[in-house]
């Protein structure tokens, strides 16, 4: 297995807000520092739900992976999606949109101004 790689304990992030099958979630995001994506916390507006609990569960499981080395193709690619390939759960969405928007800029997230607030369809990116 590949040695967890650390991130400082002071670090830039990026929050943004989606919407996955009705609920309204916030993600946060940190990079190394070659700009690989190092960690993402997910959450939503229902705290303690069992919505809830899944997408942070999920995040940190994906944050492991992520600081031990395996590529952020790999695990979207593992993710659940629907017949037309769309991302079905909250994490992939979220990742999906990461994903875009580093095509869009040919690099990391850039911090927005503001609030970013992003609007999904049942996961729609």
């Amino acid at each position: 297995m590949t040695a967890r790689e650390r991130l400082p304990n002071r670090r830039p992030s990026e929050t943004f807000t989606f919407e996955c099958n009705g609920l309204i979630y916030l993600a946060t995001i940190s990079r190394f520092q070659d700009g690989r994506l190092a960690e993402i916390f997910v959450s939503n507006a229902k705290v303690g739900s069992h919505s809830d609990a899944a997408a942070k569960d999920a995040a940190v499981v994906c944050s492991i992976g992520l600081q031990h080395g395996v590529p952020l193709k790999t695990i979207r690619h593992a993710l659940l999606r629907d017949a037309q390939g769309r991302a079905s759960s909250p994490l992939g969405a979220a990742l999906d949109f990461v994903a875009k928007q580093e095509r869009a800029r040919s690099g990391p997230i850039k911090r927005p101004r503001g609030r970013l607030r992003t609007r999904f369809r049942r996961c729609l990116i």
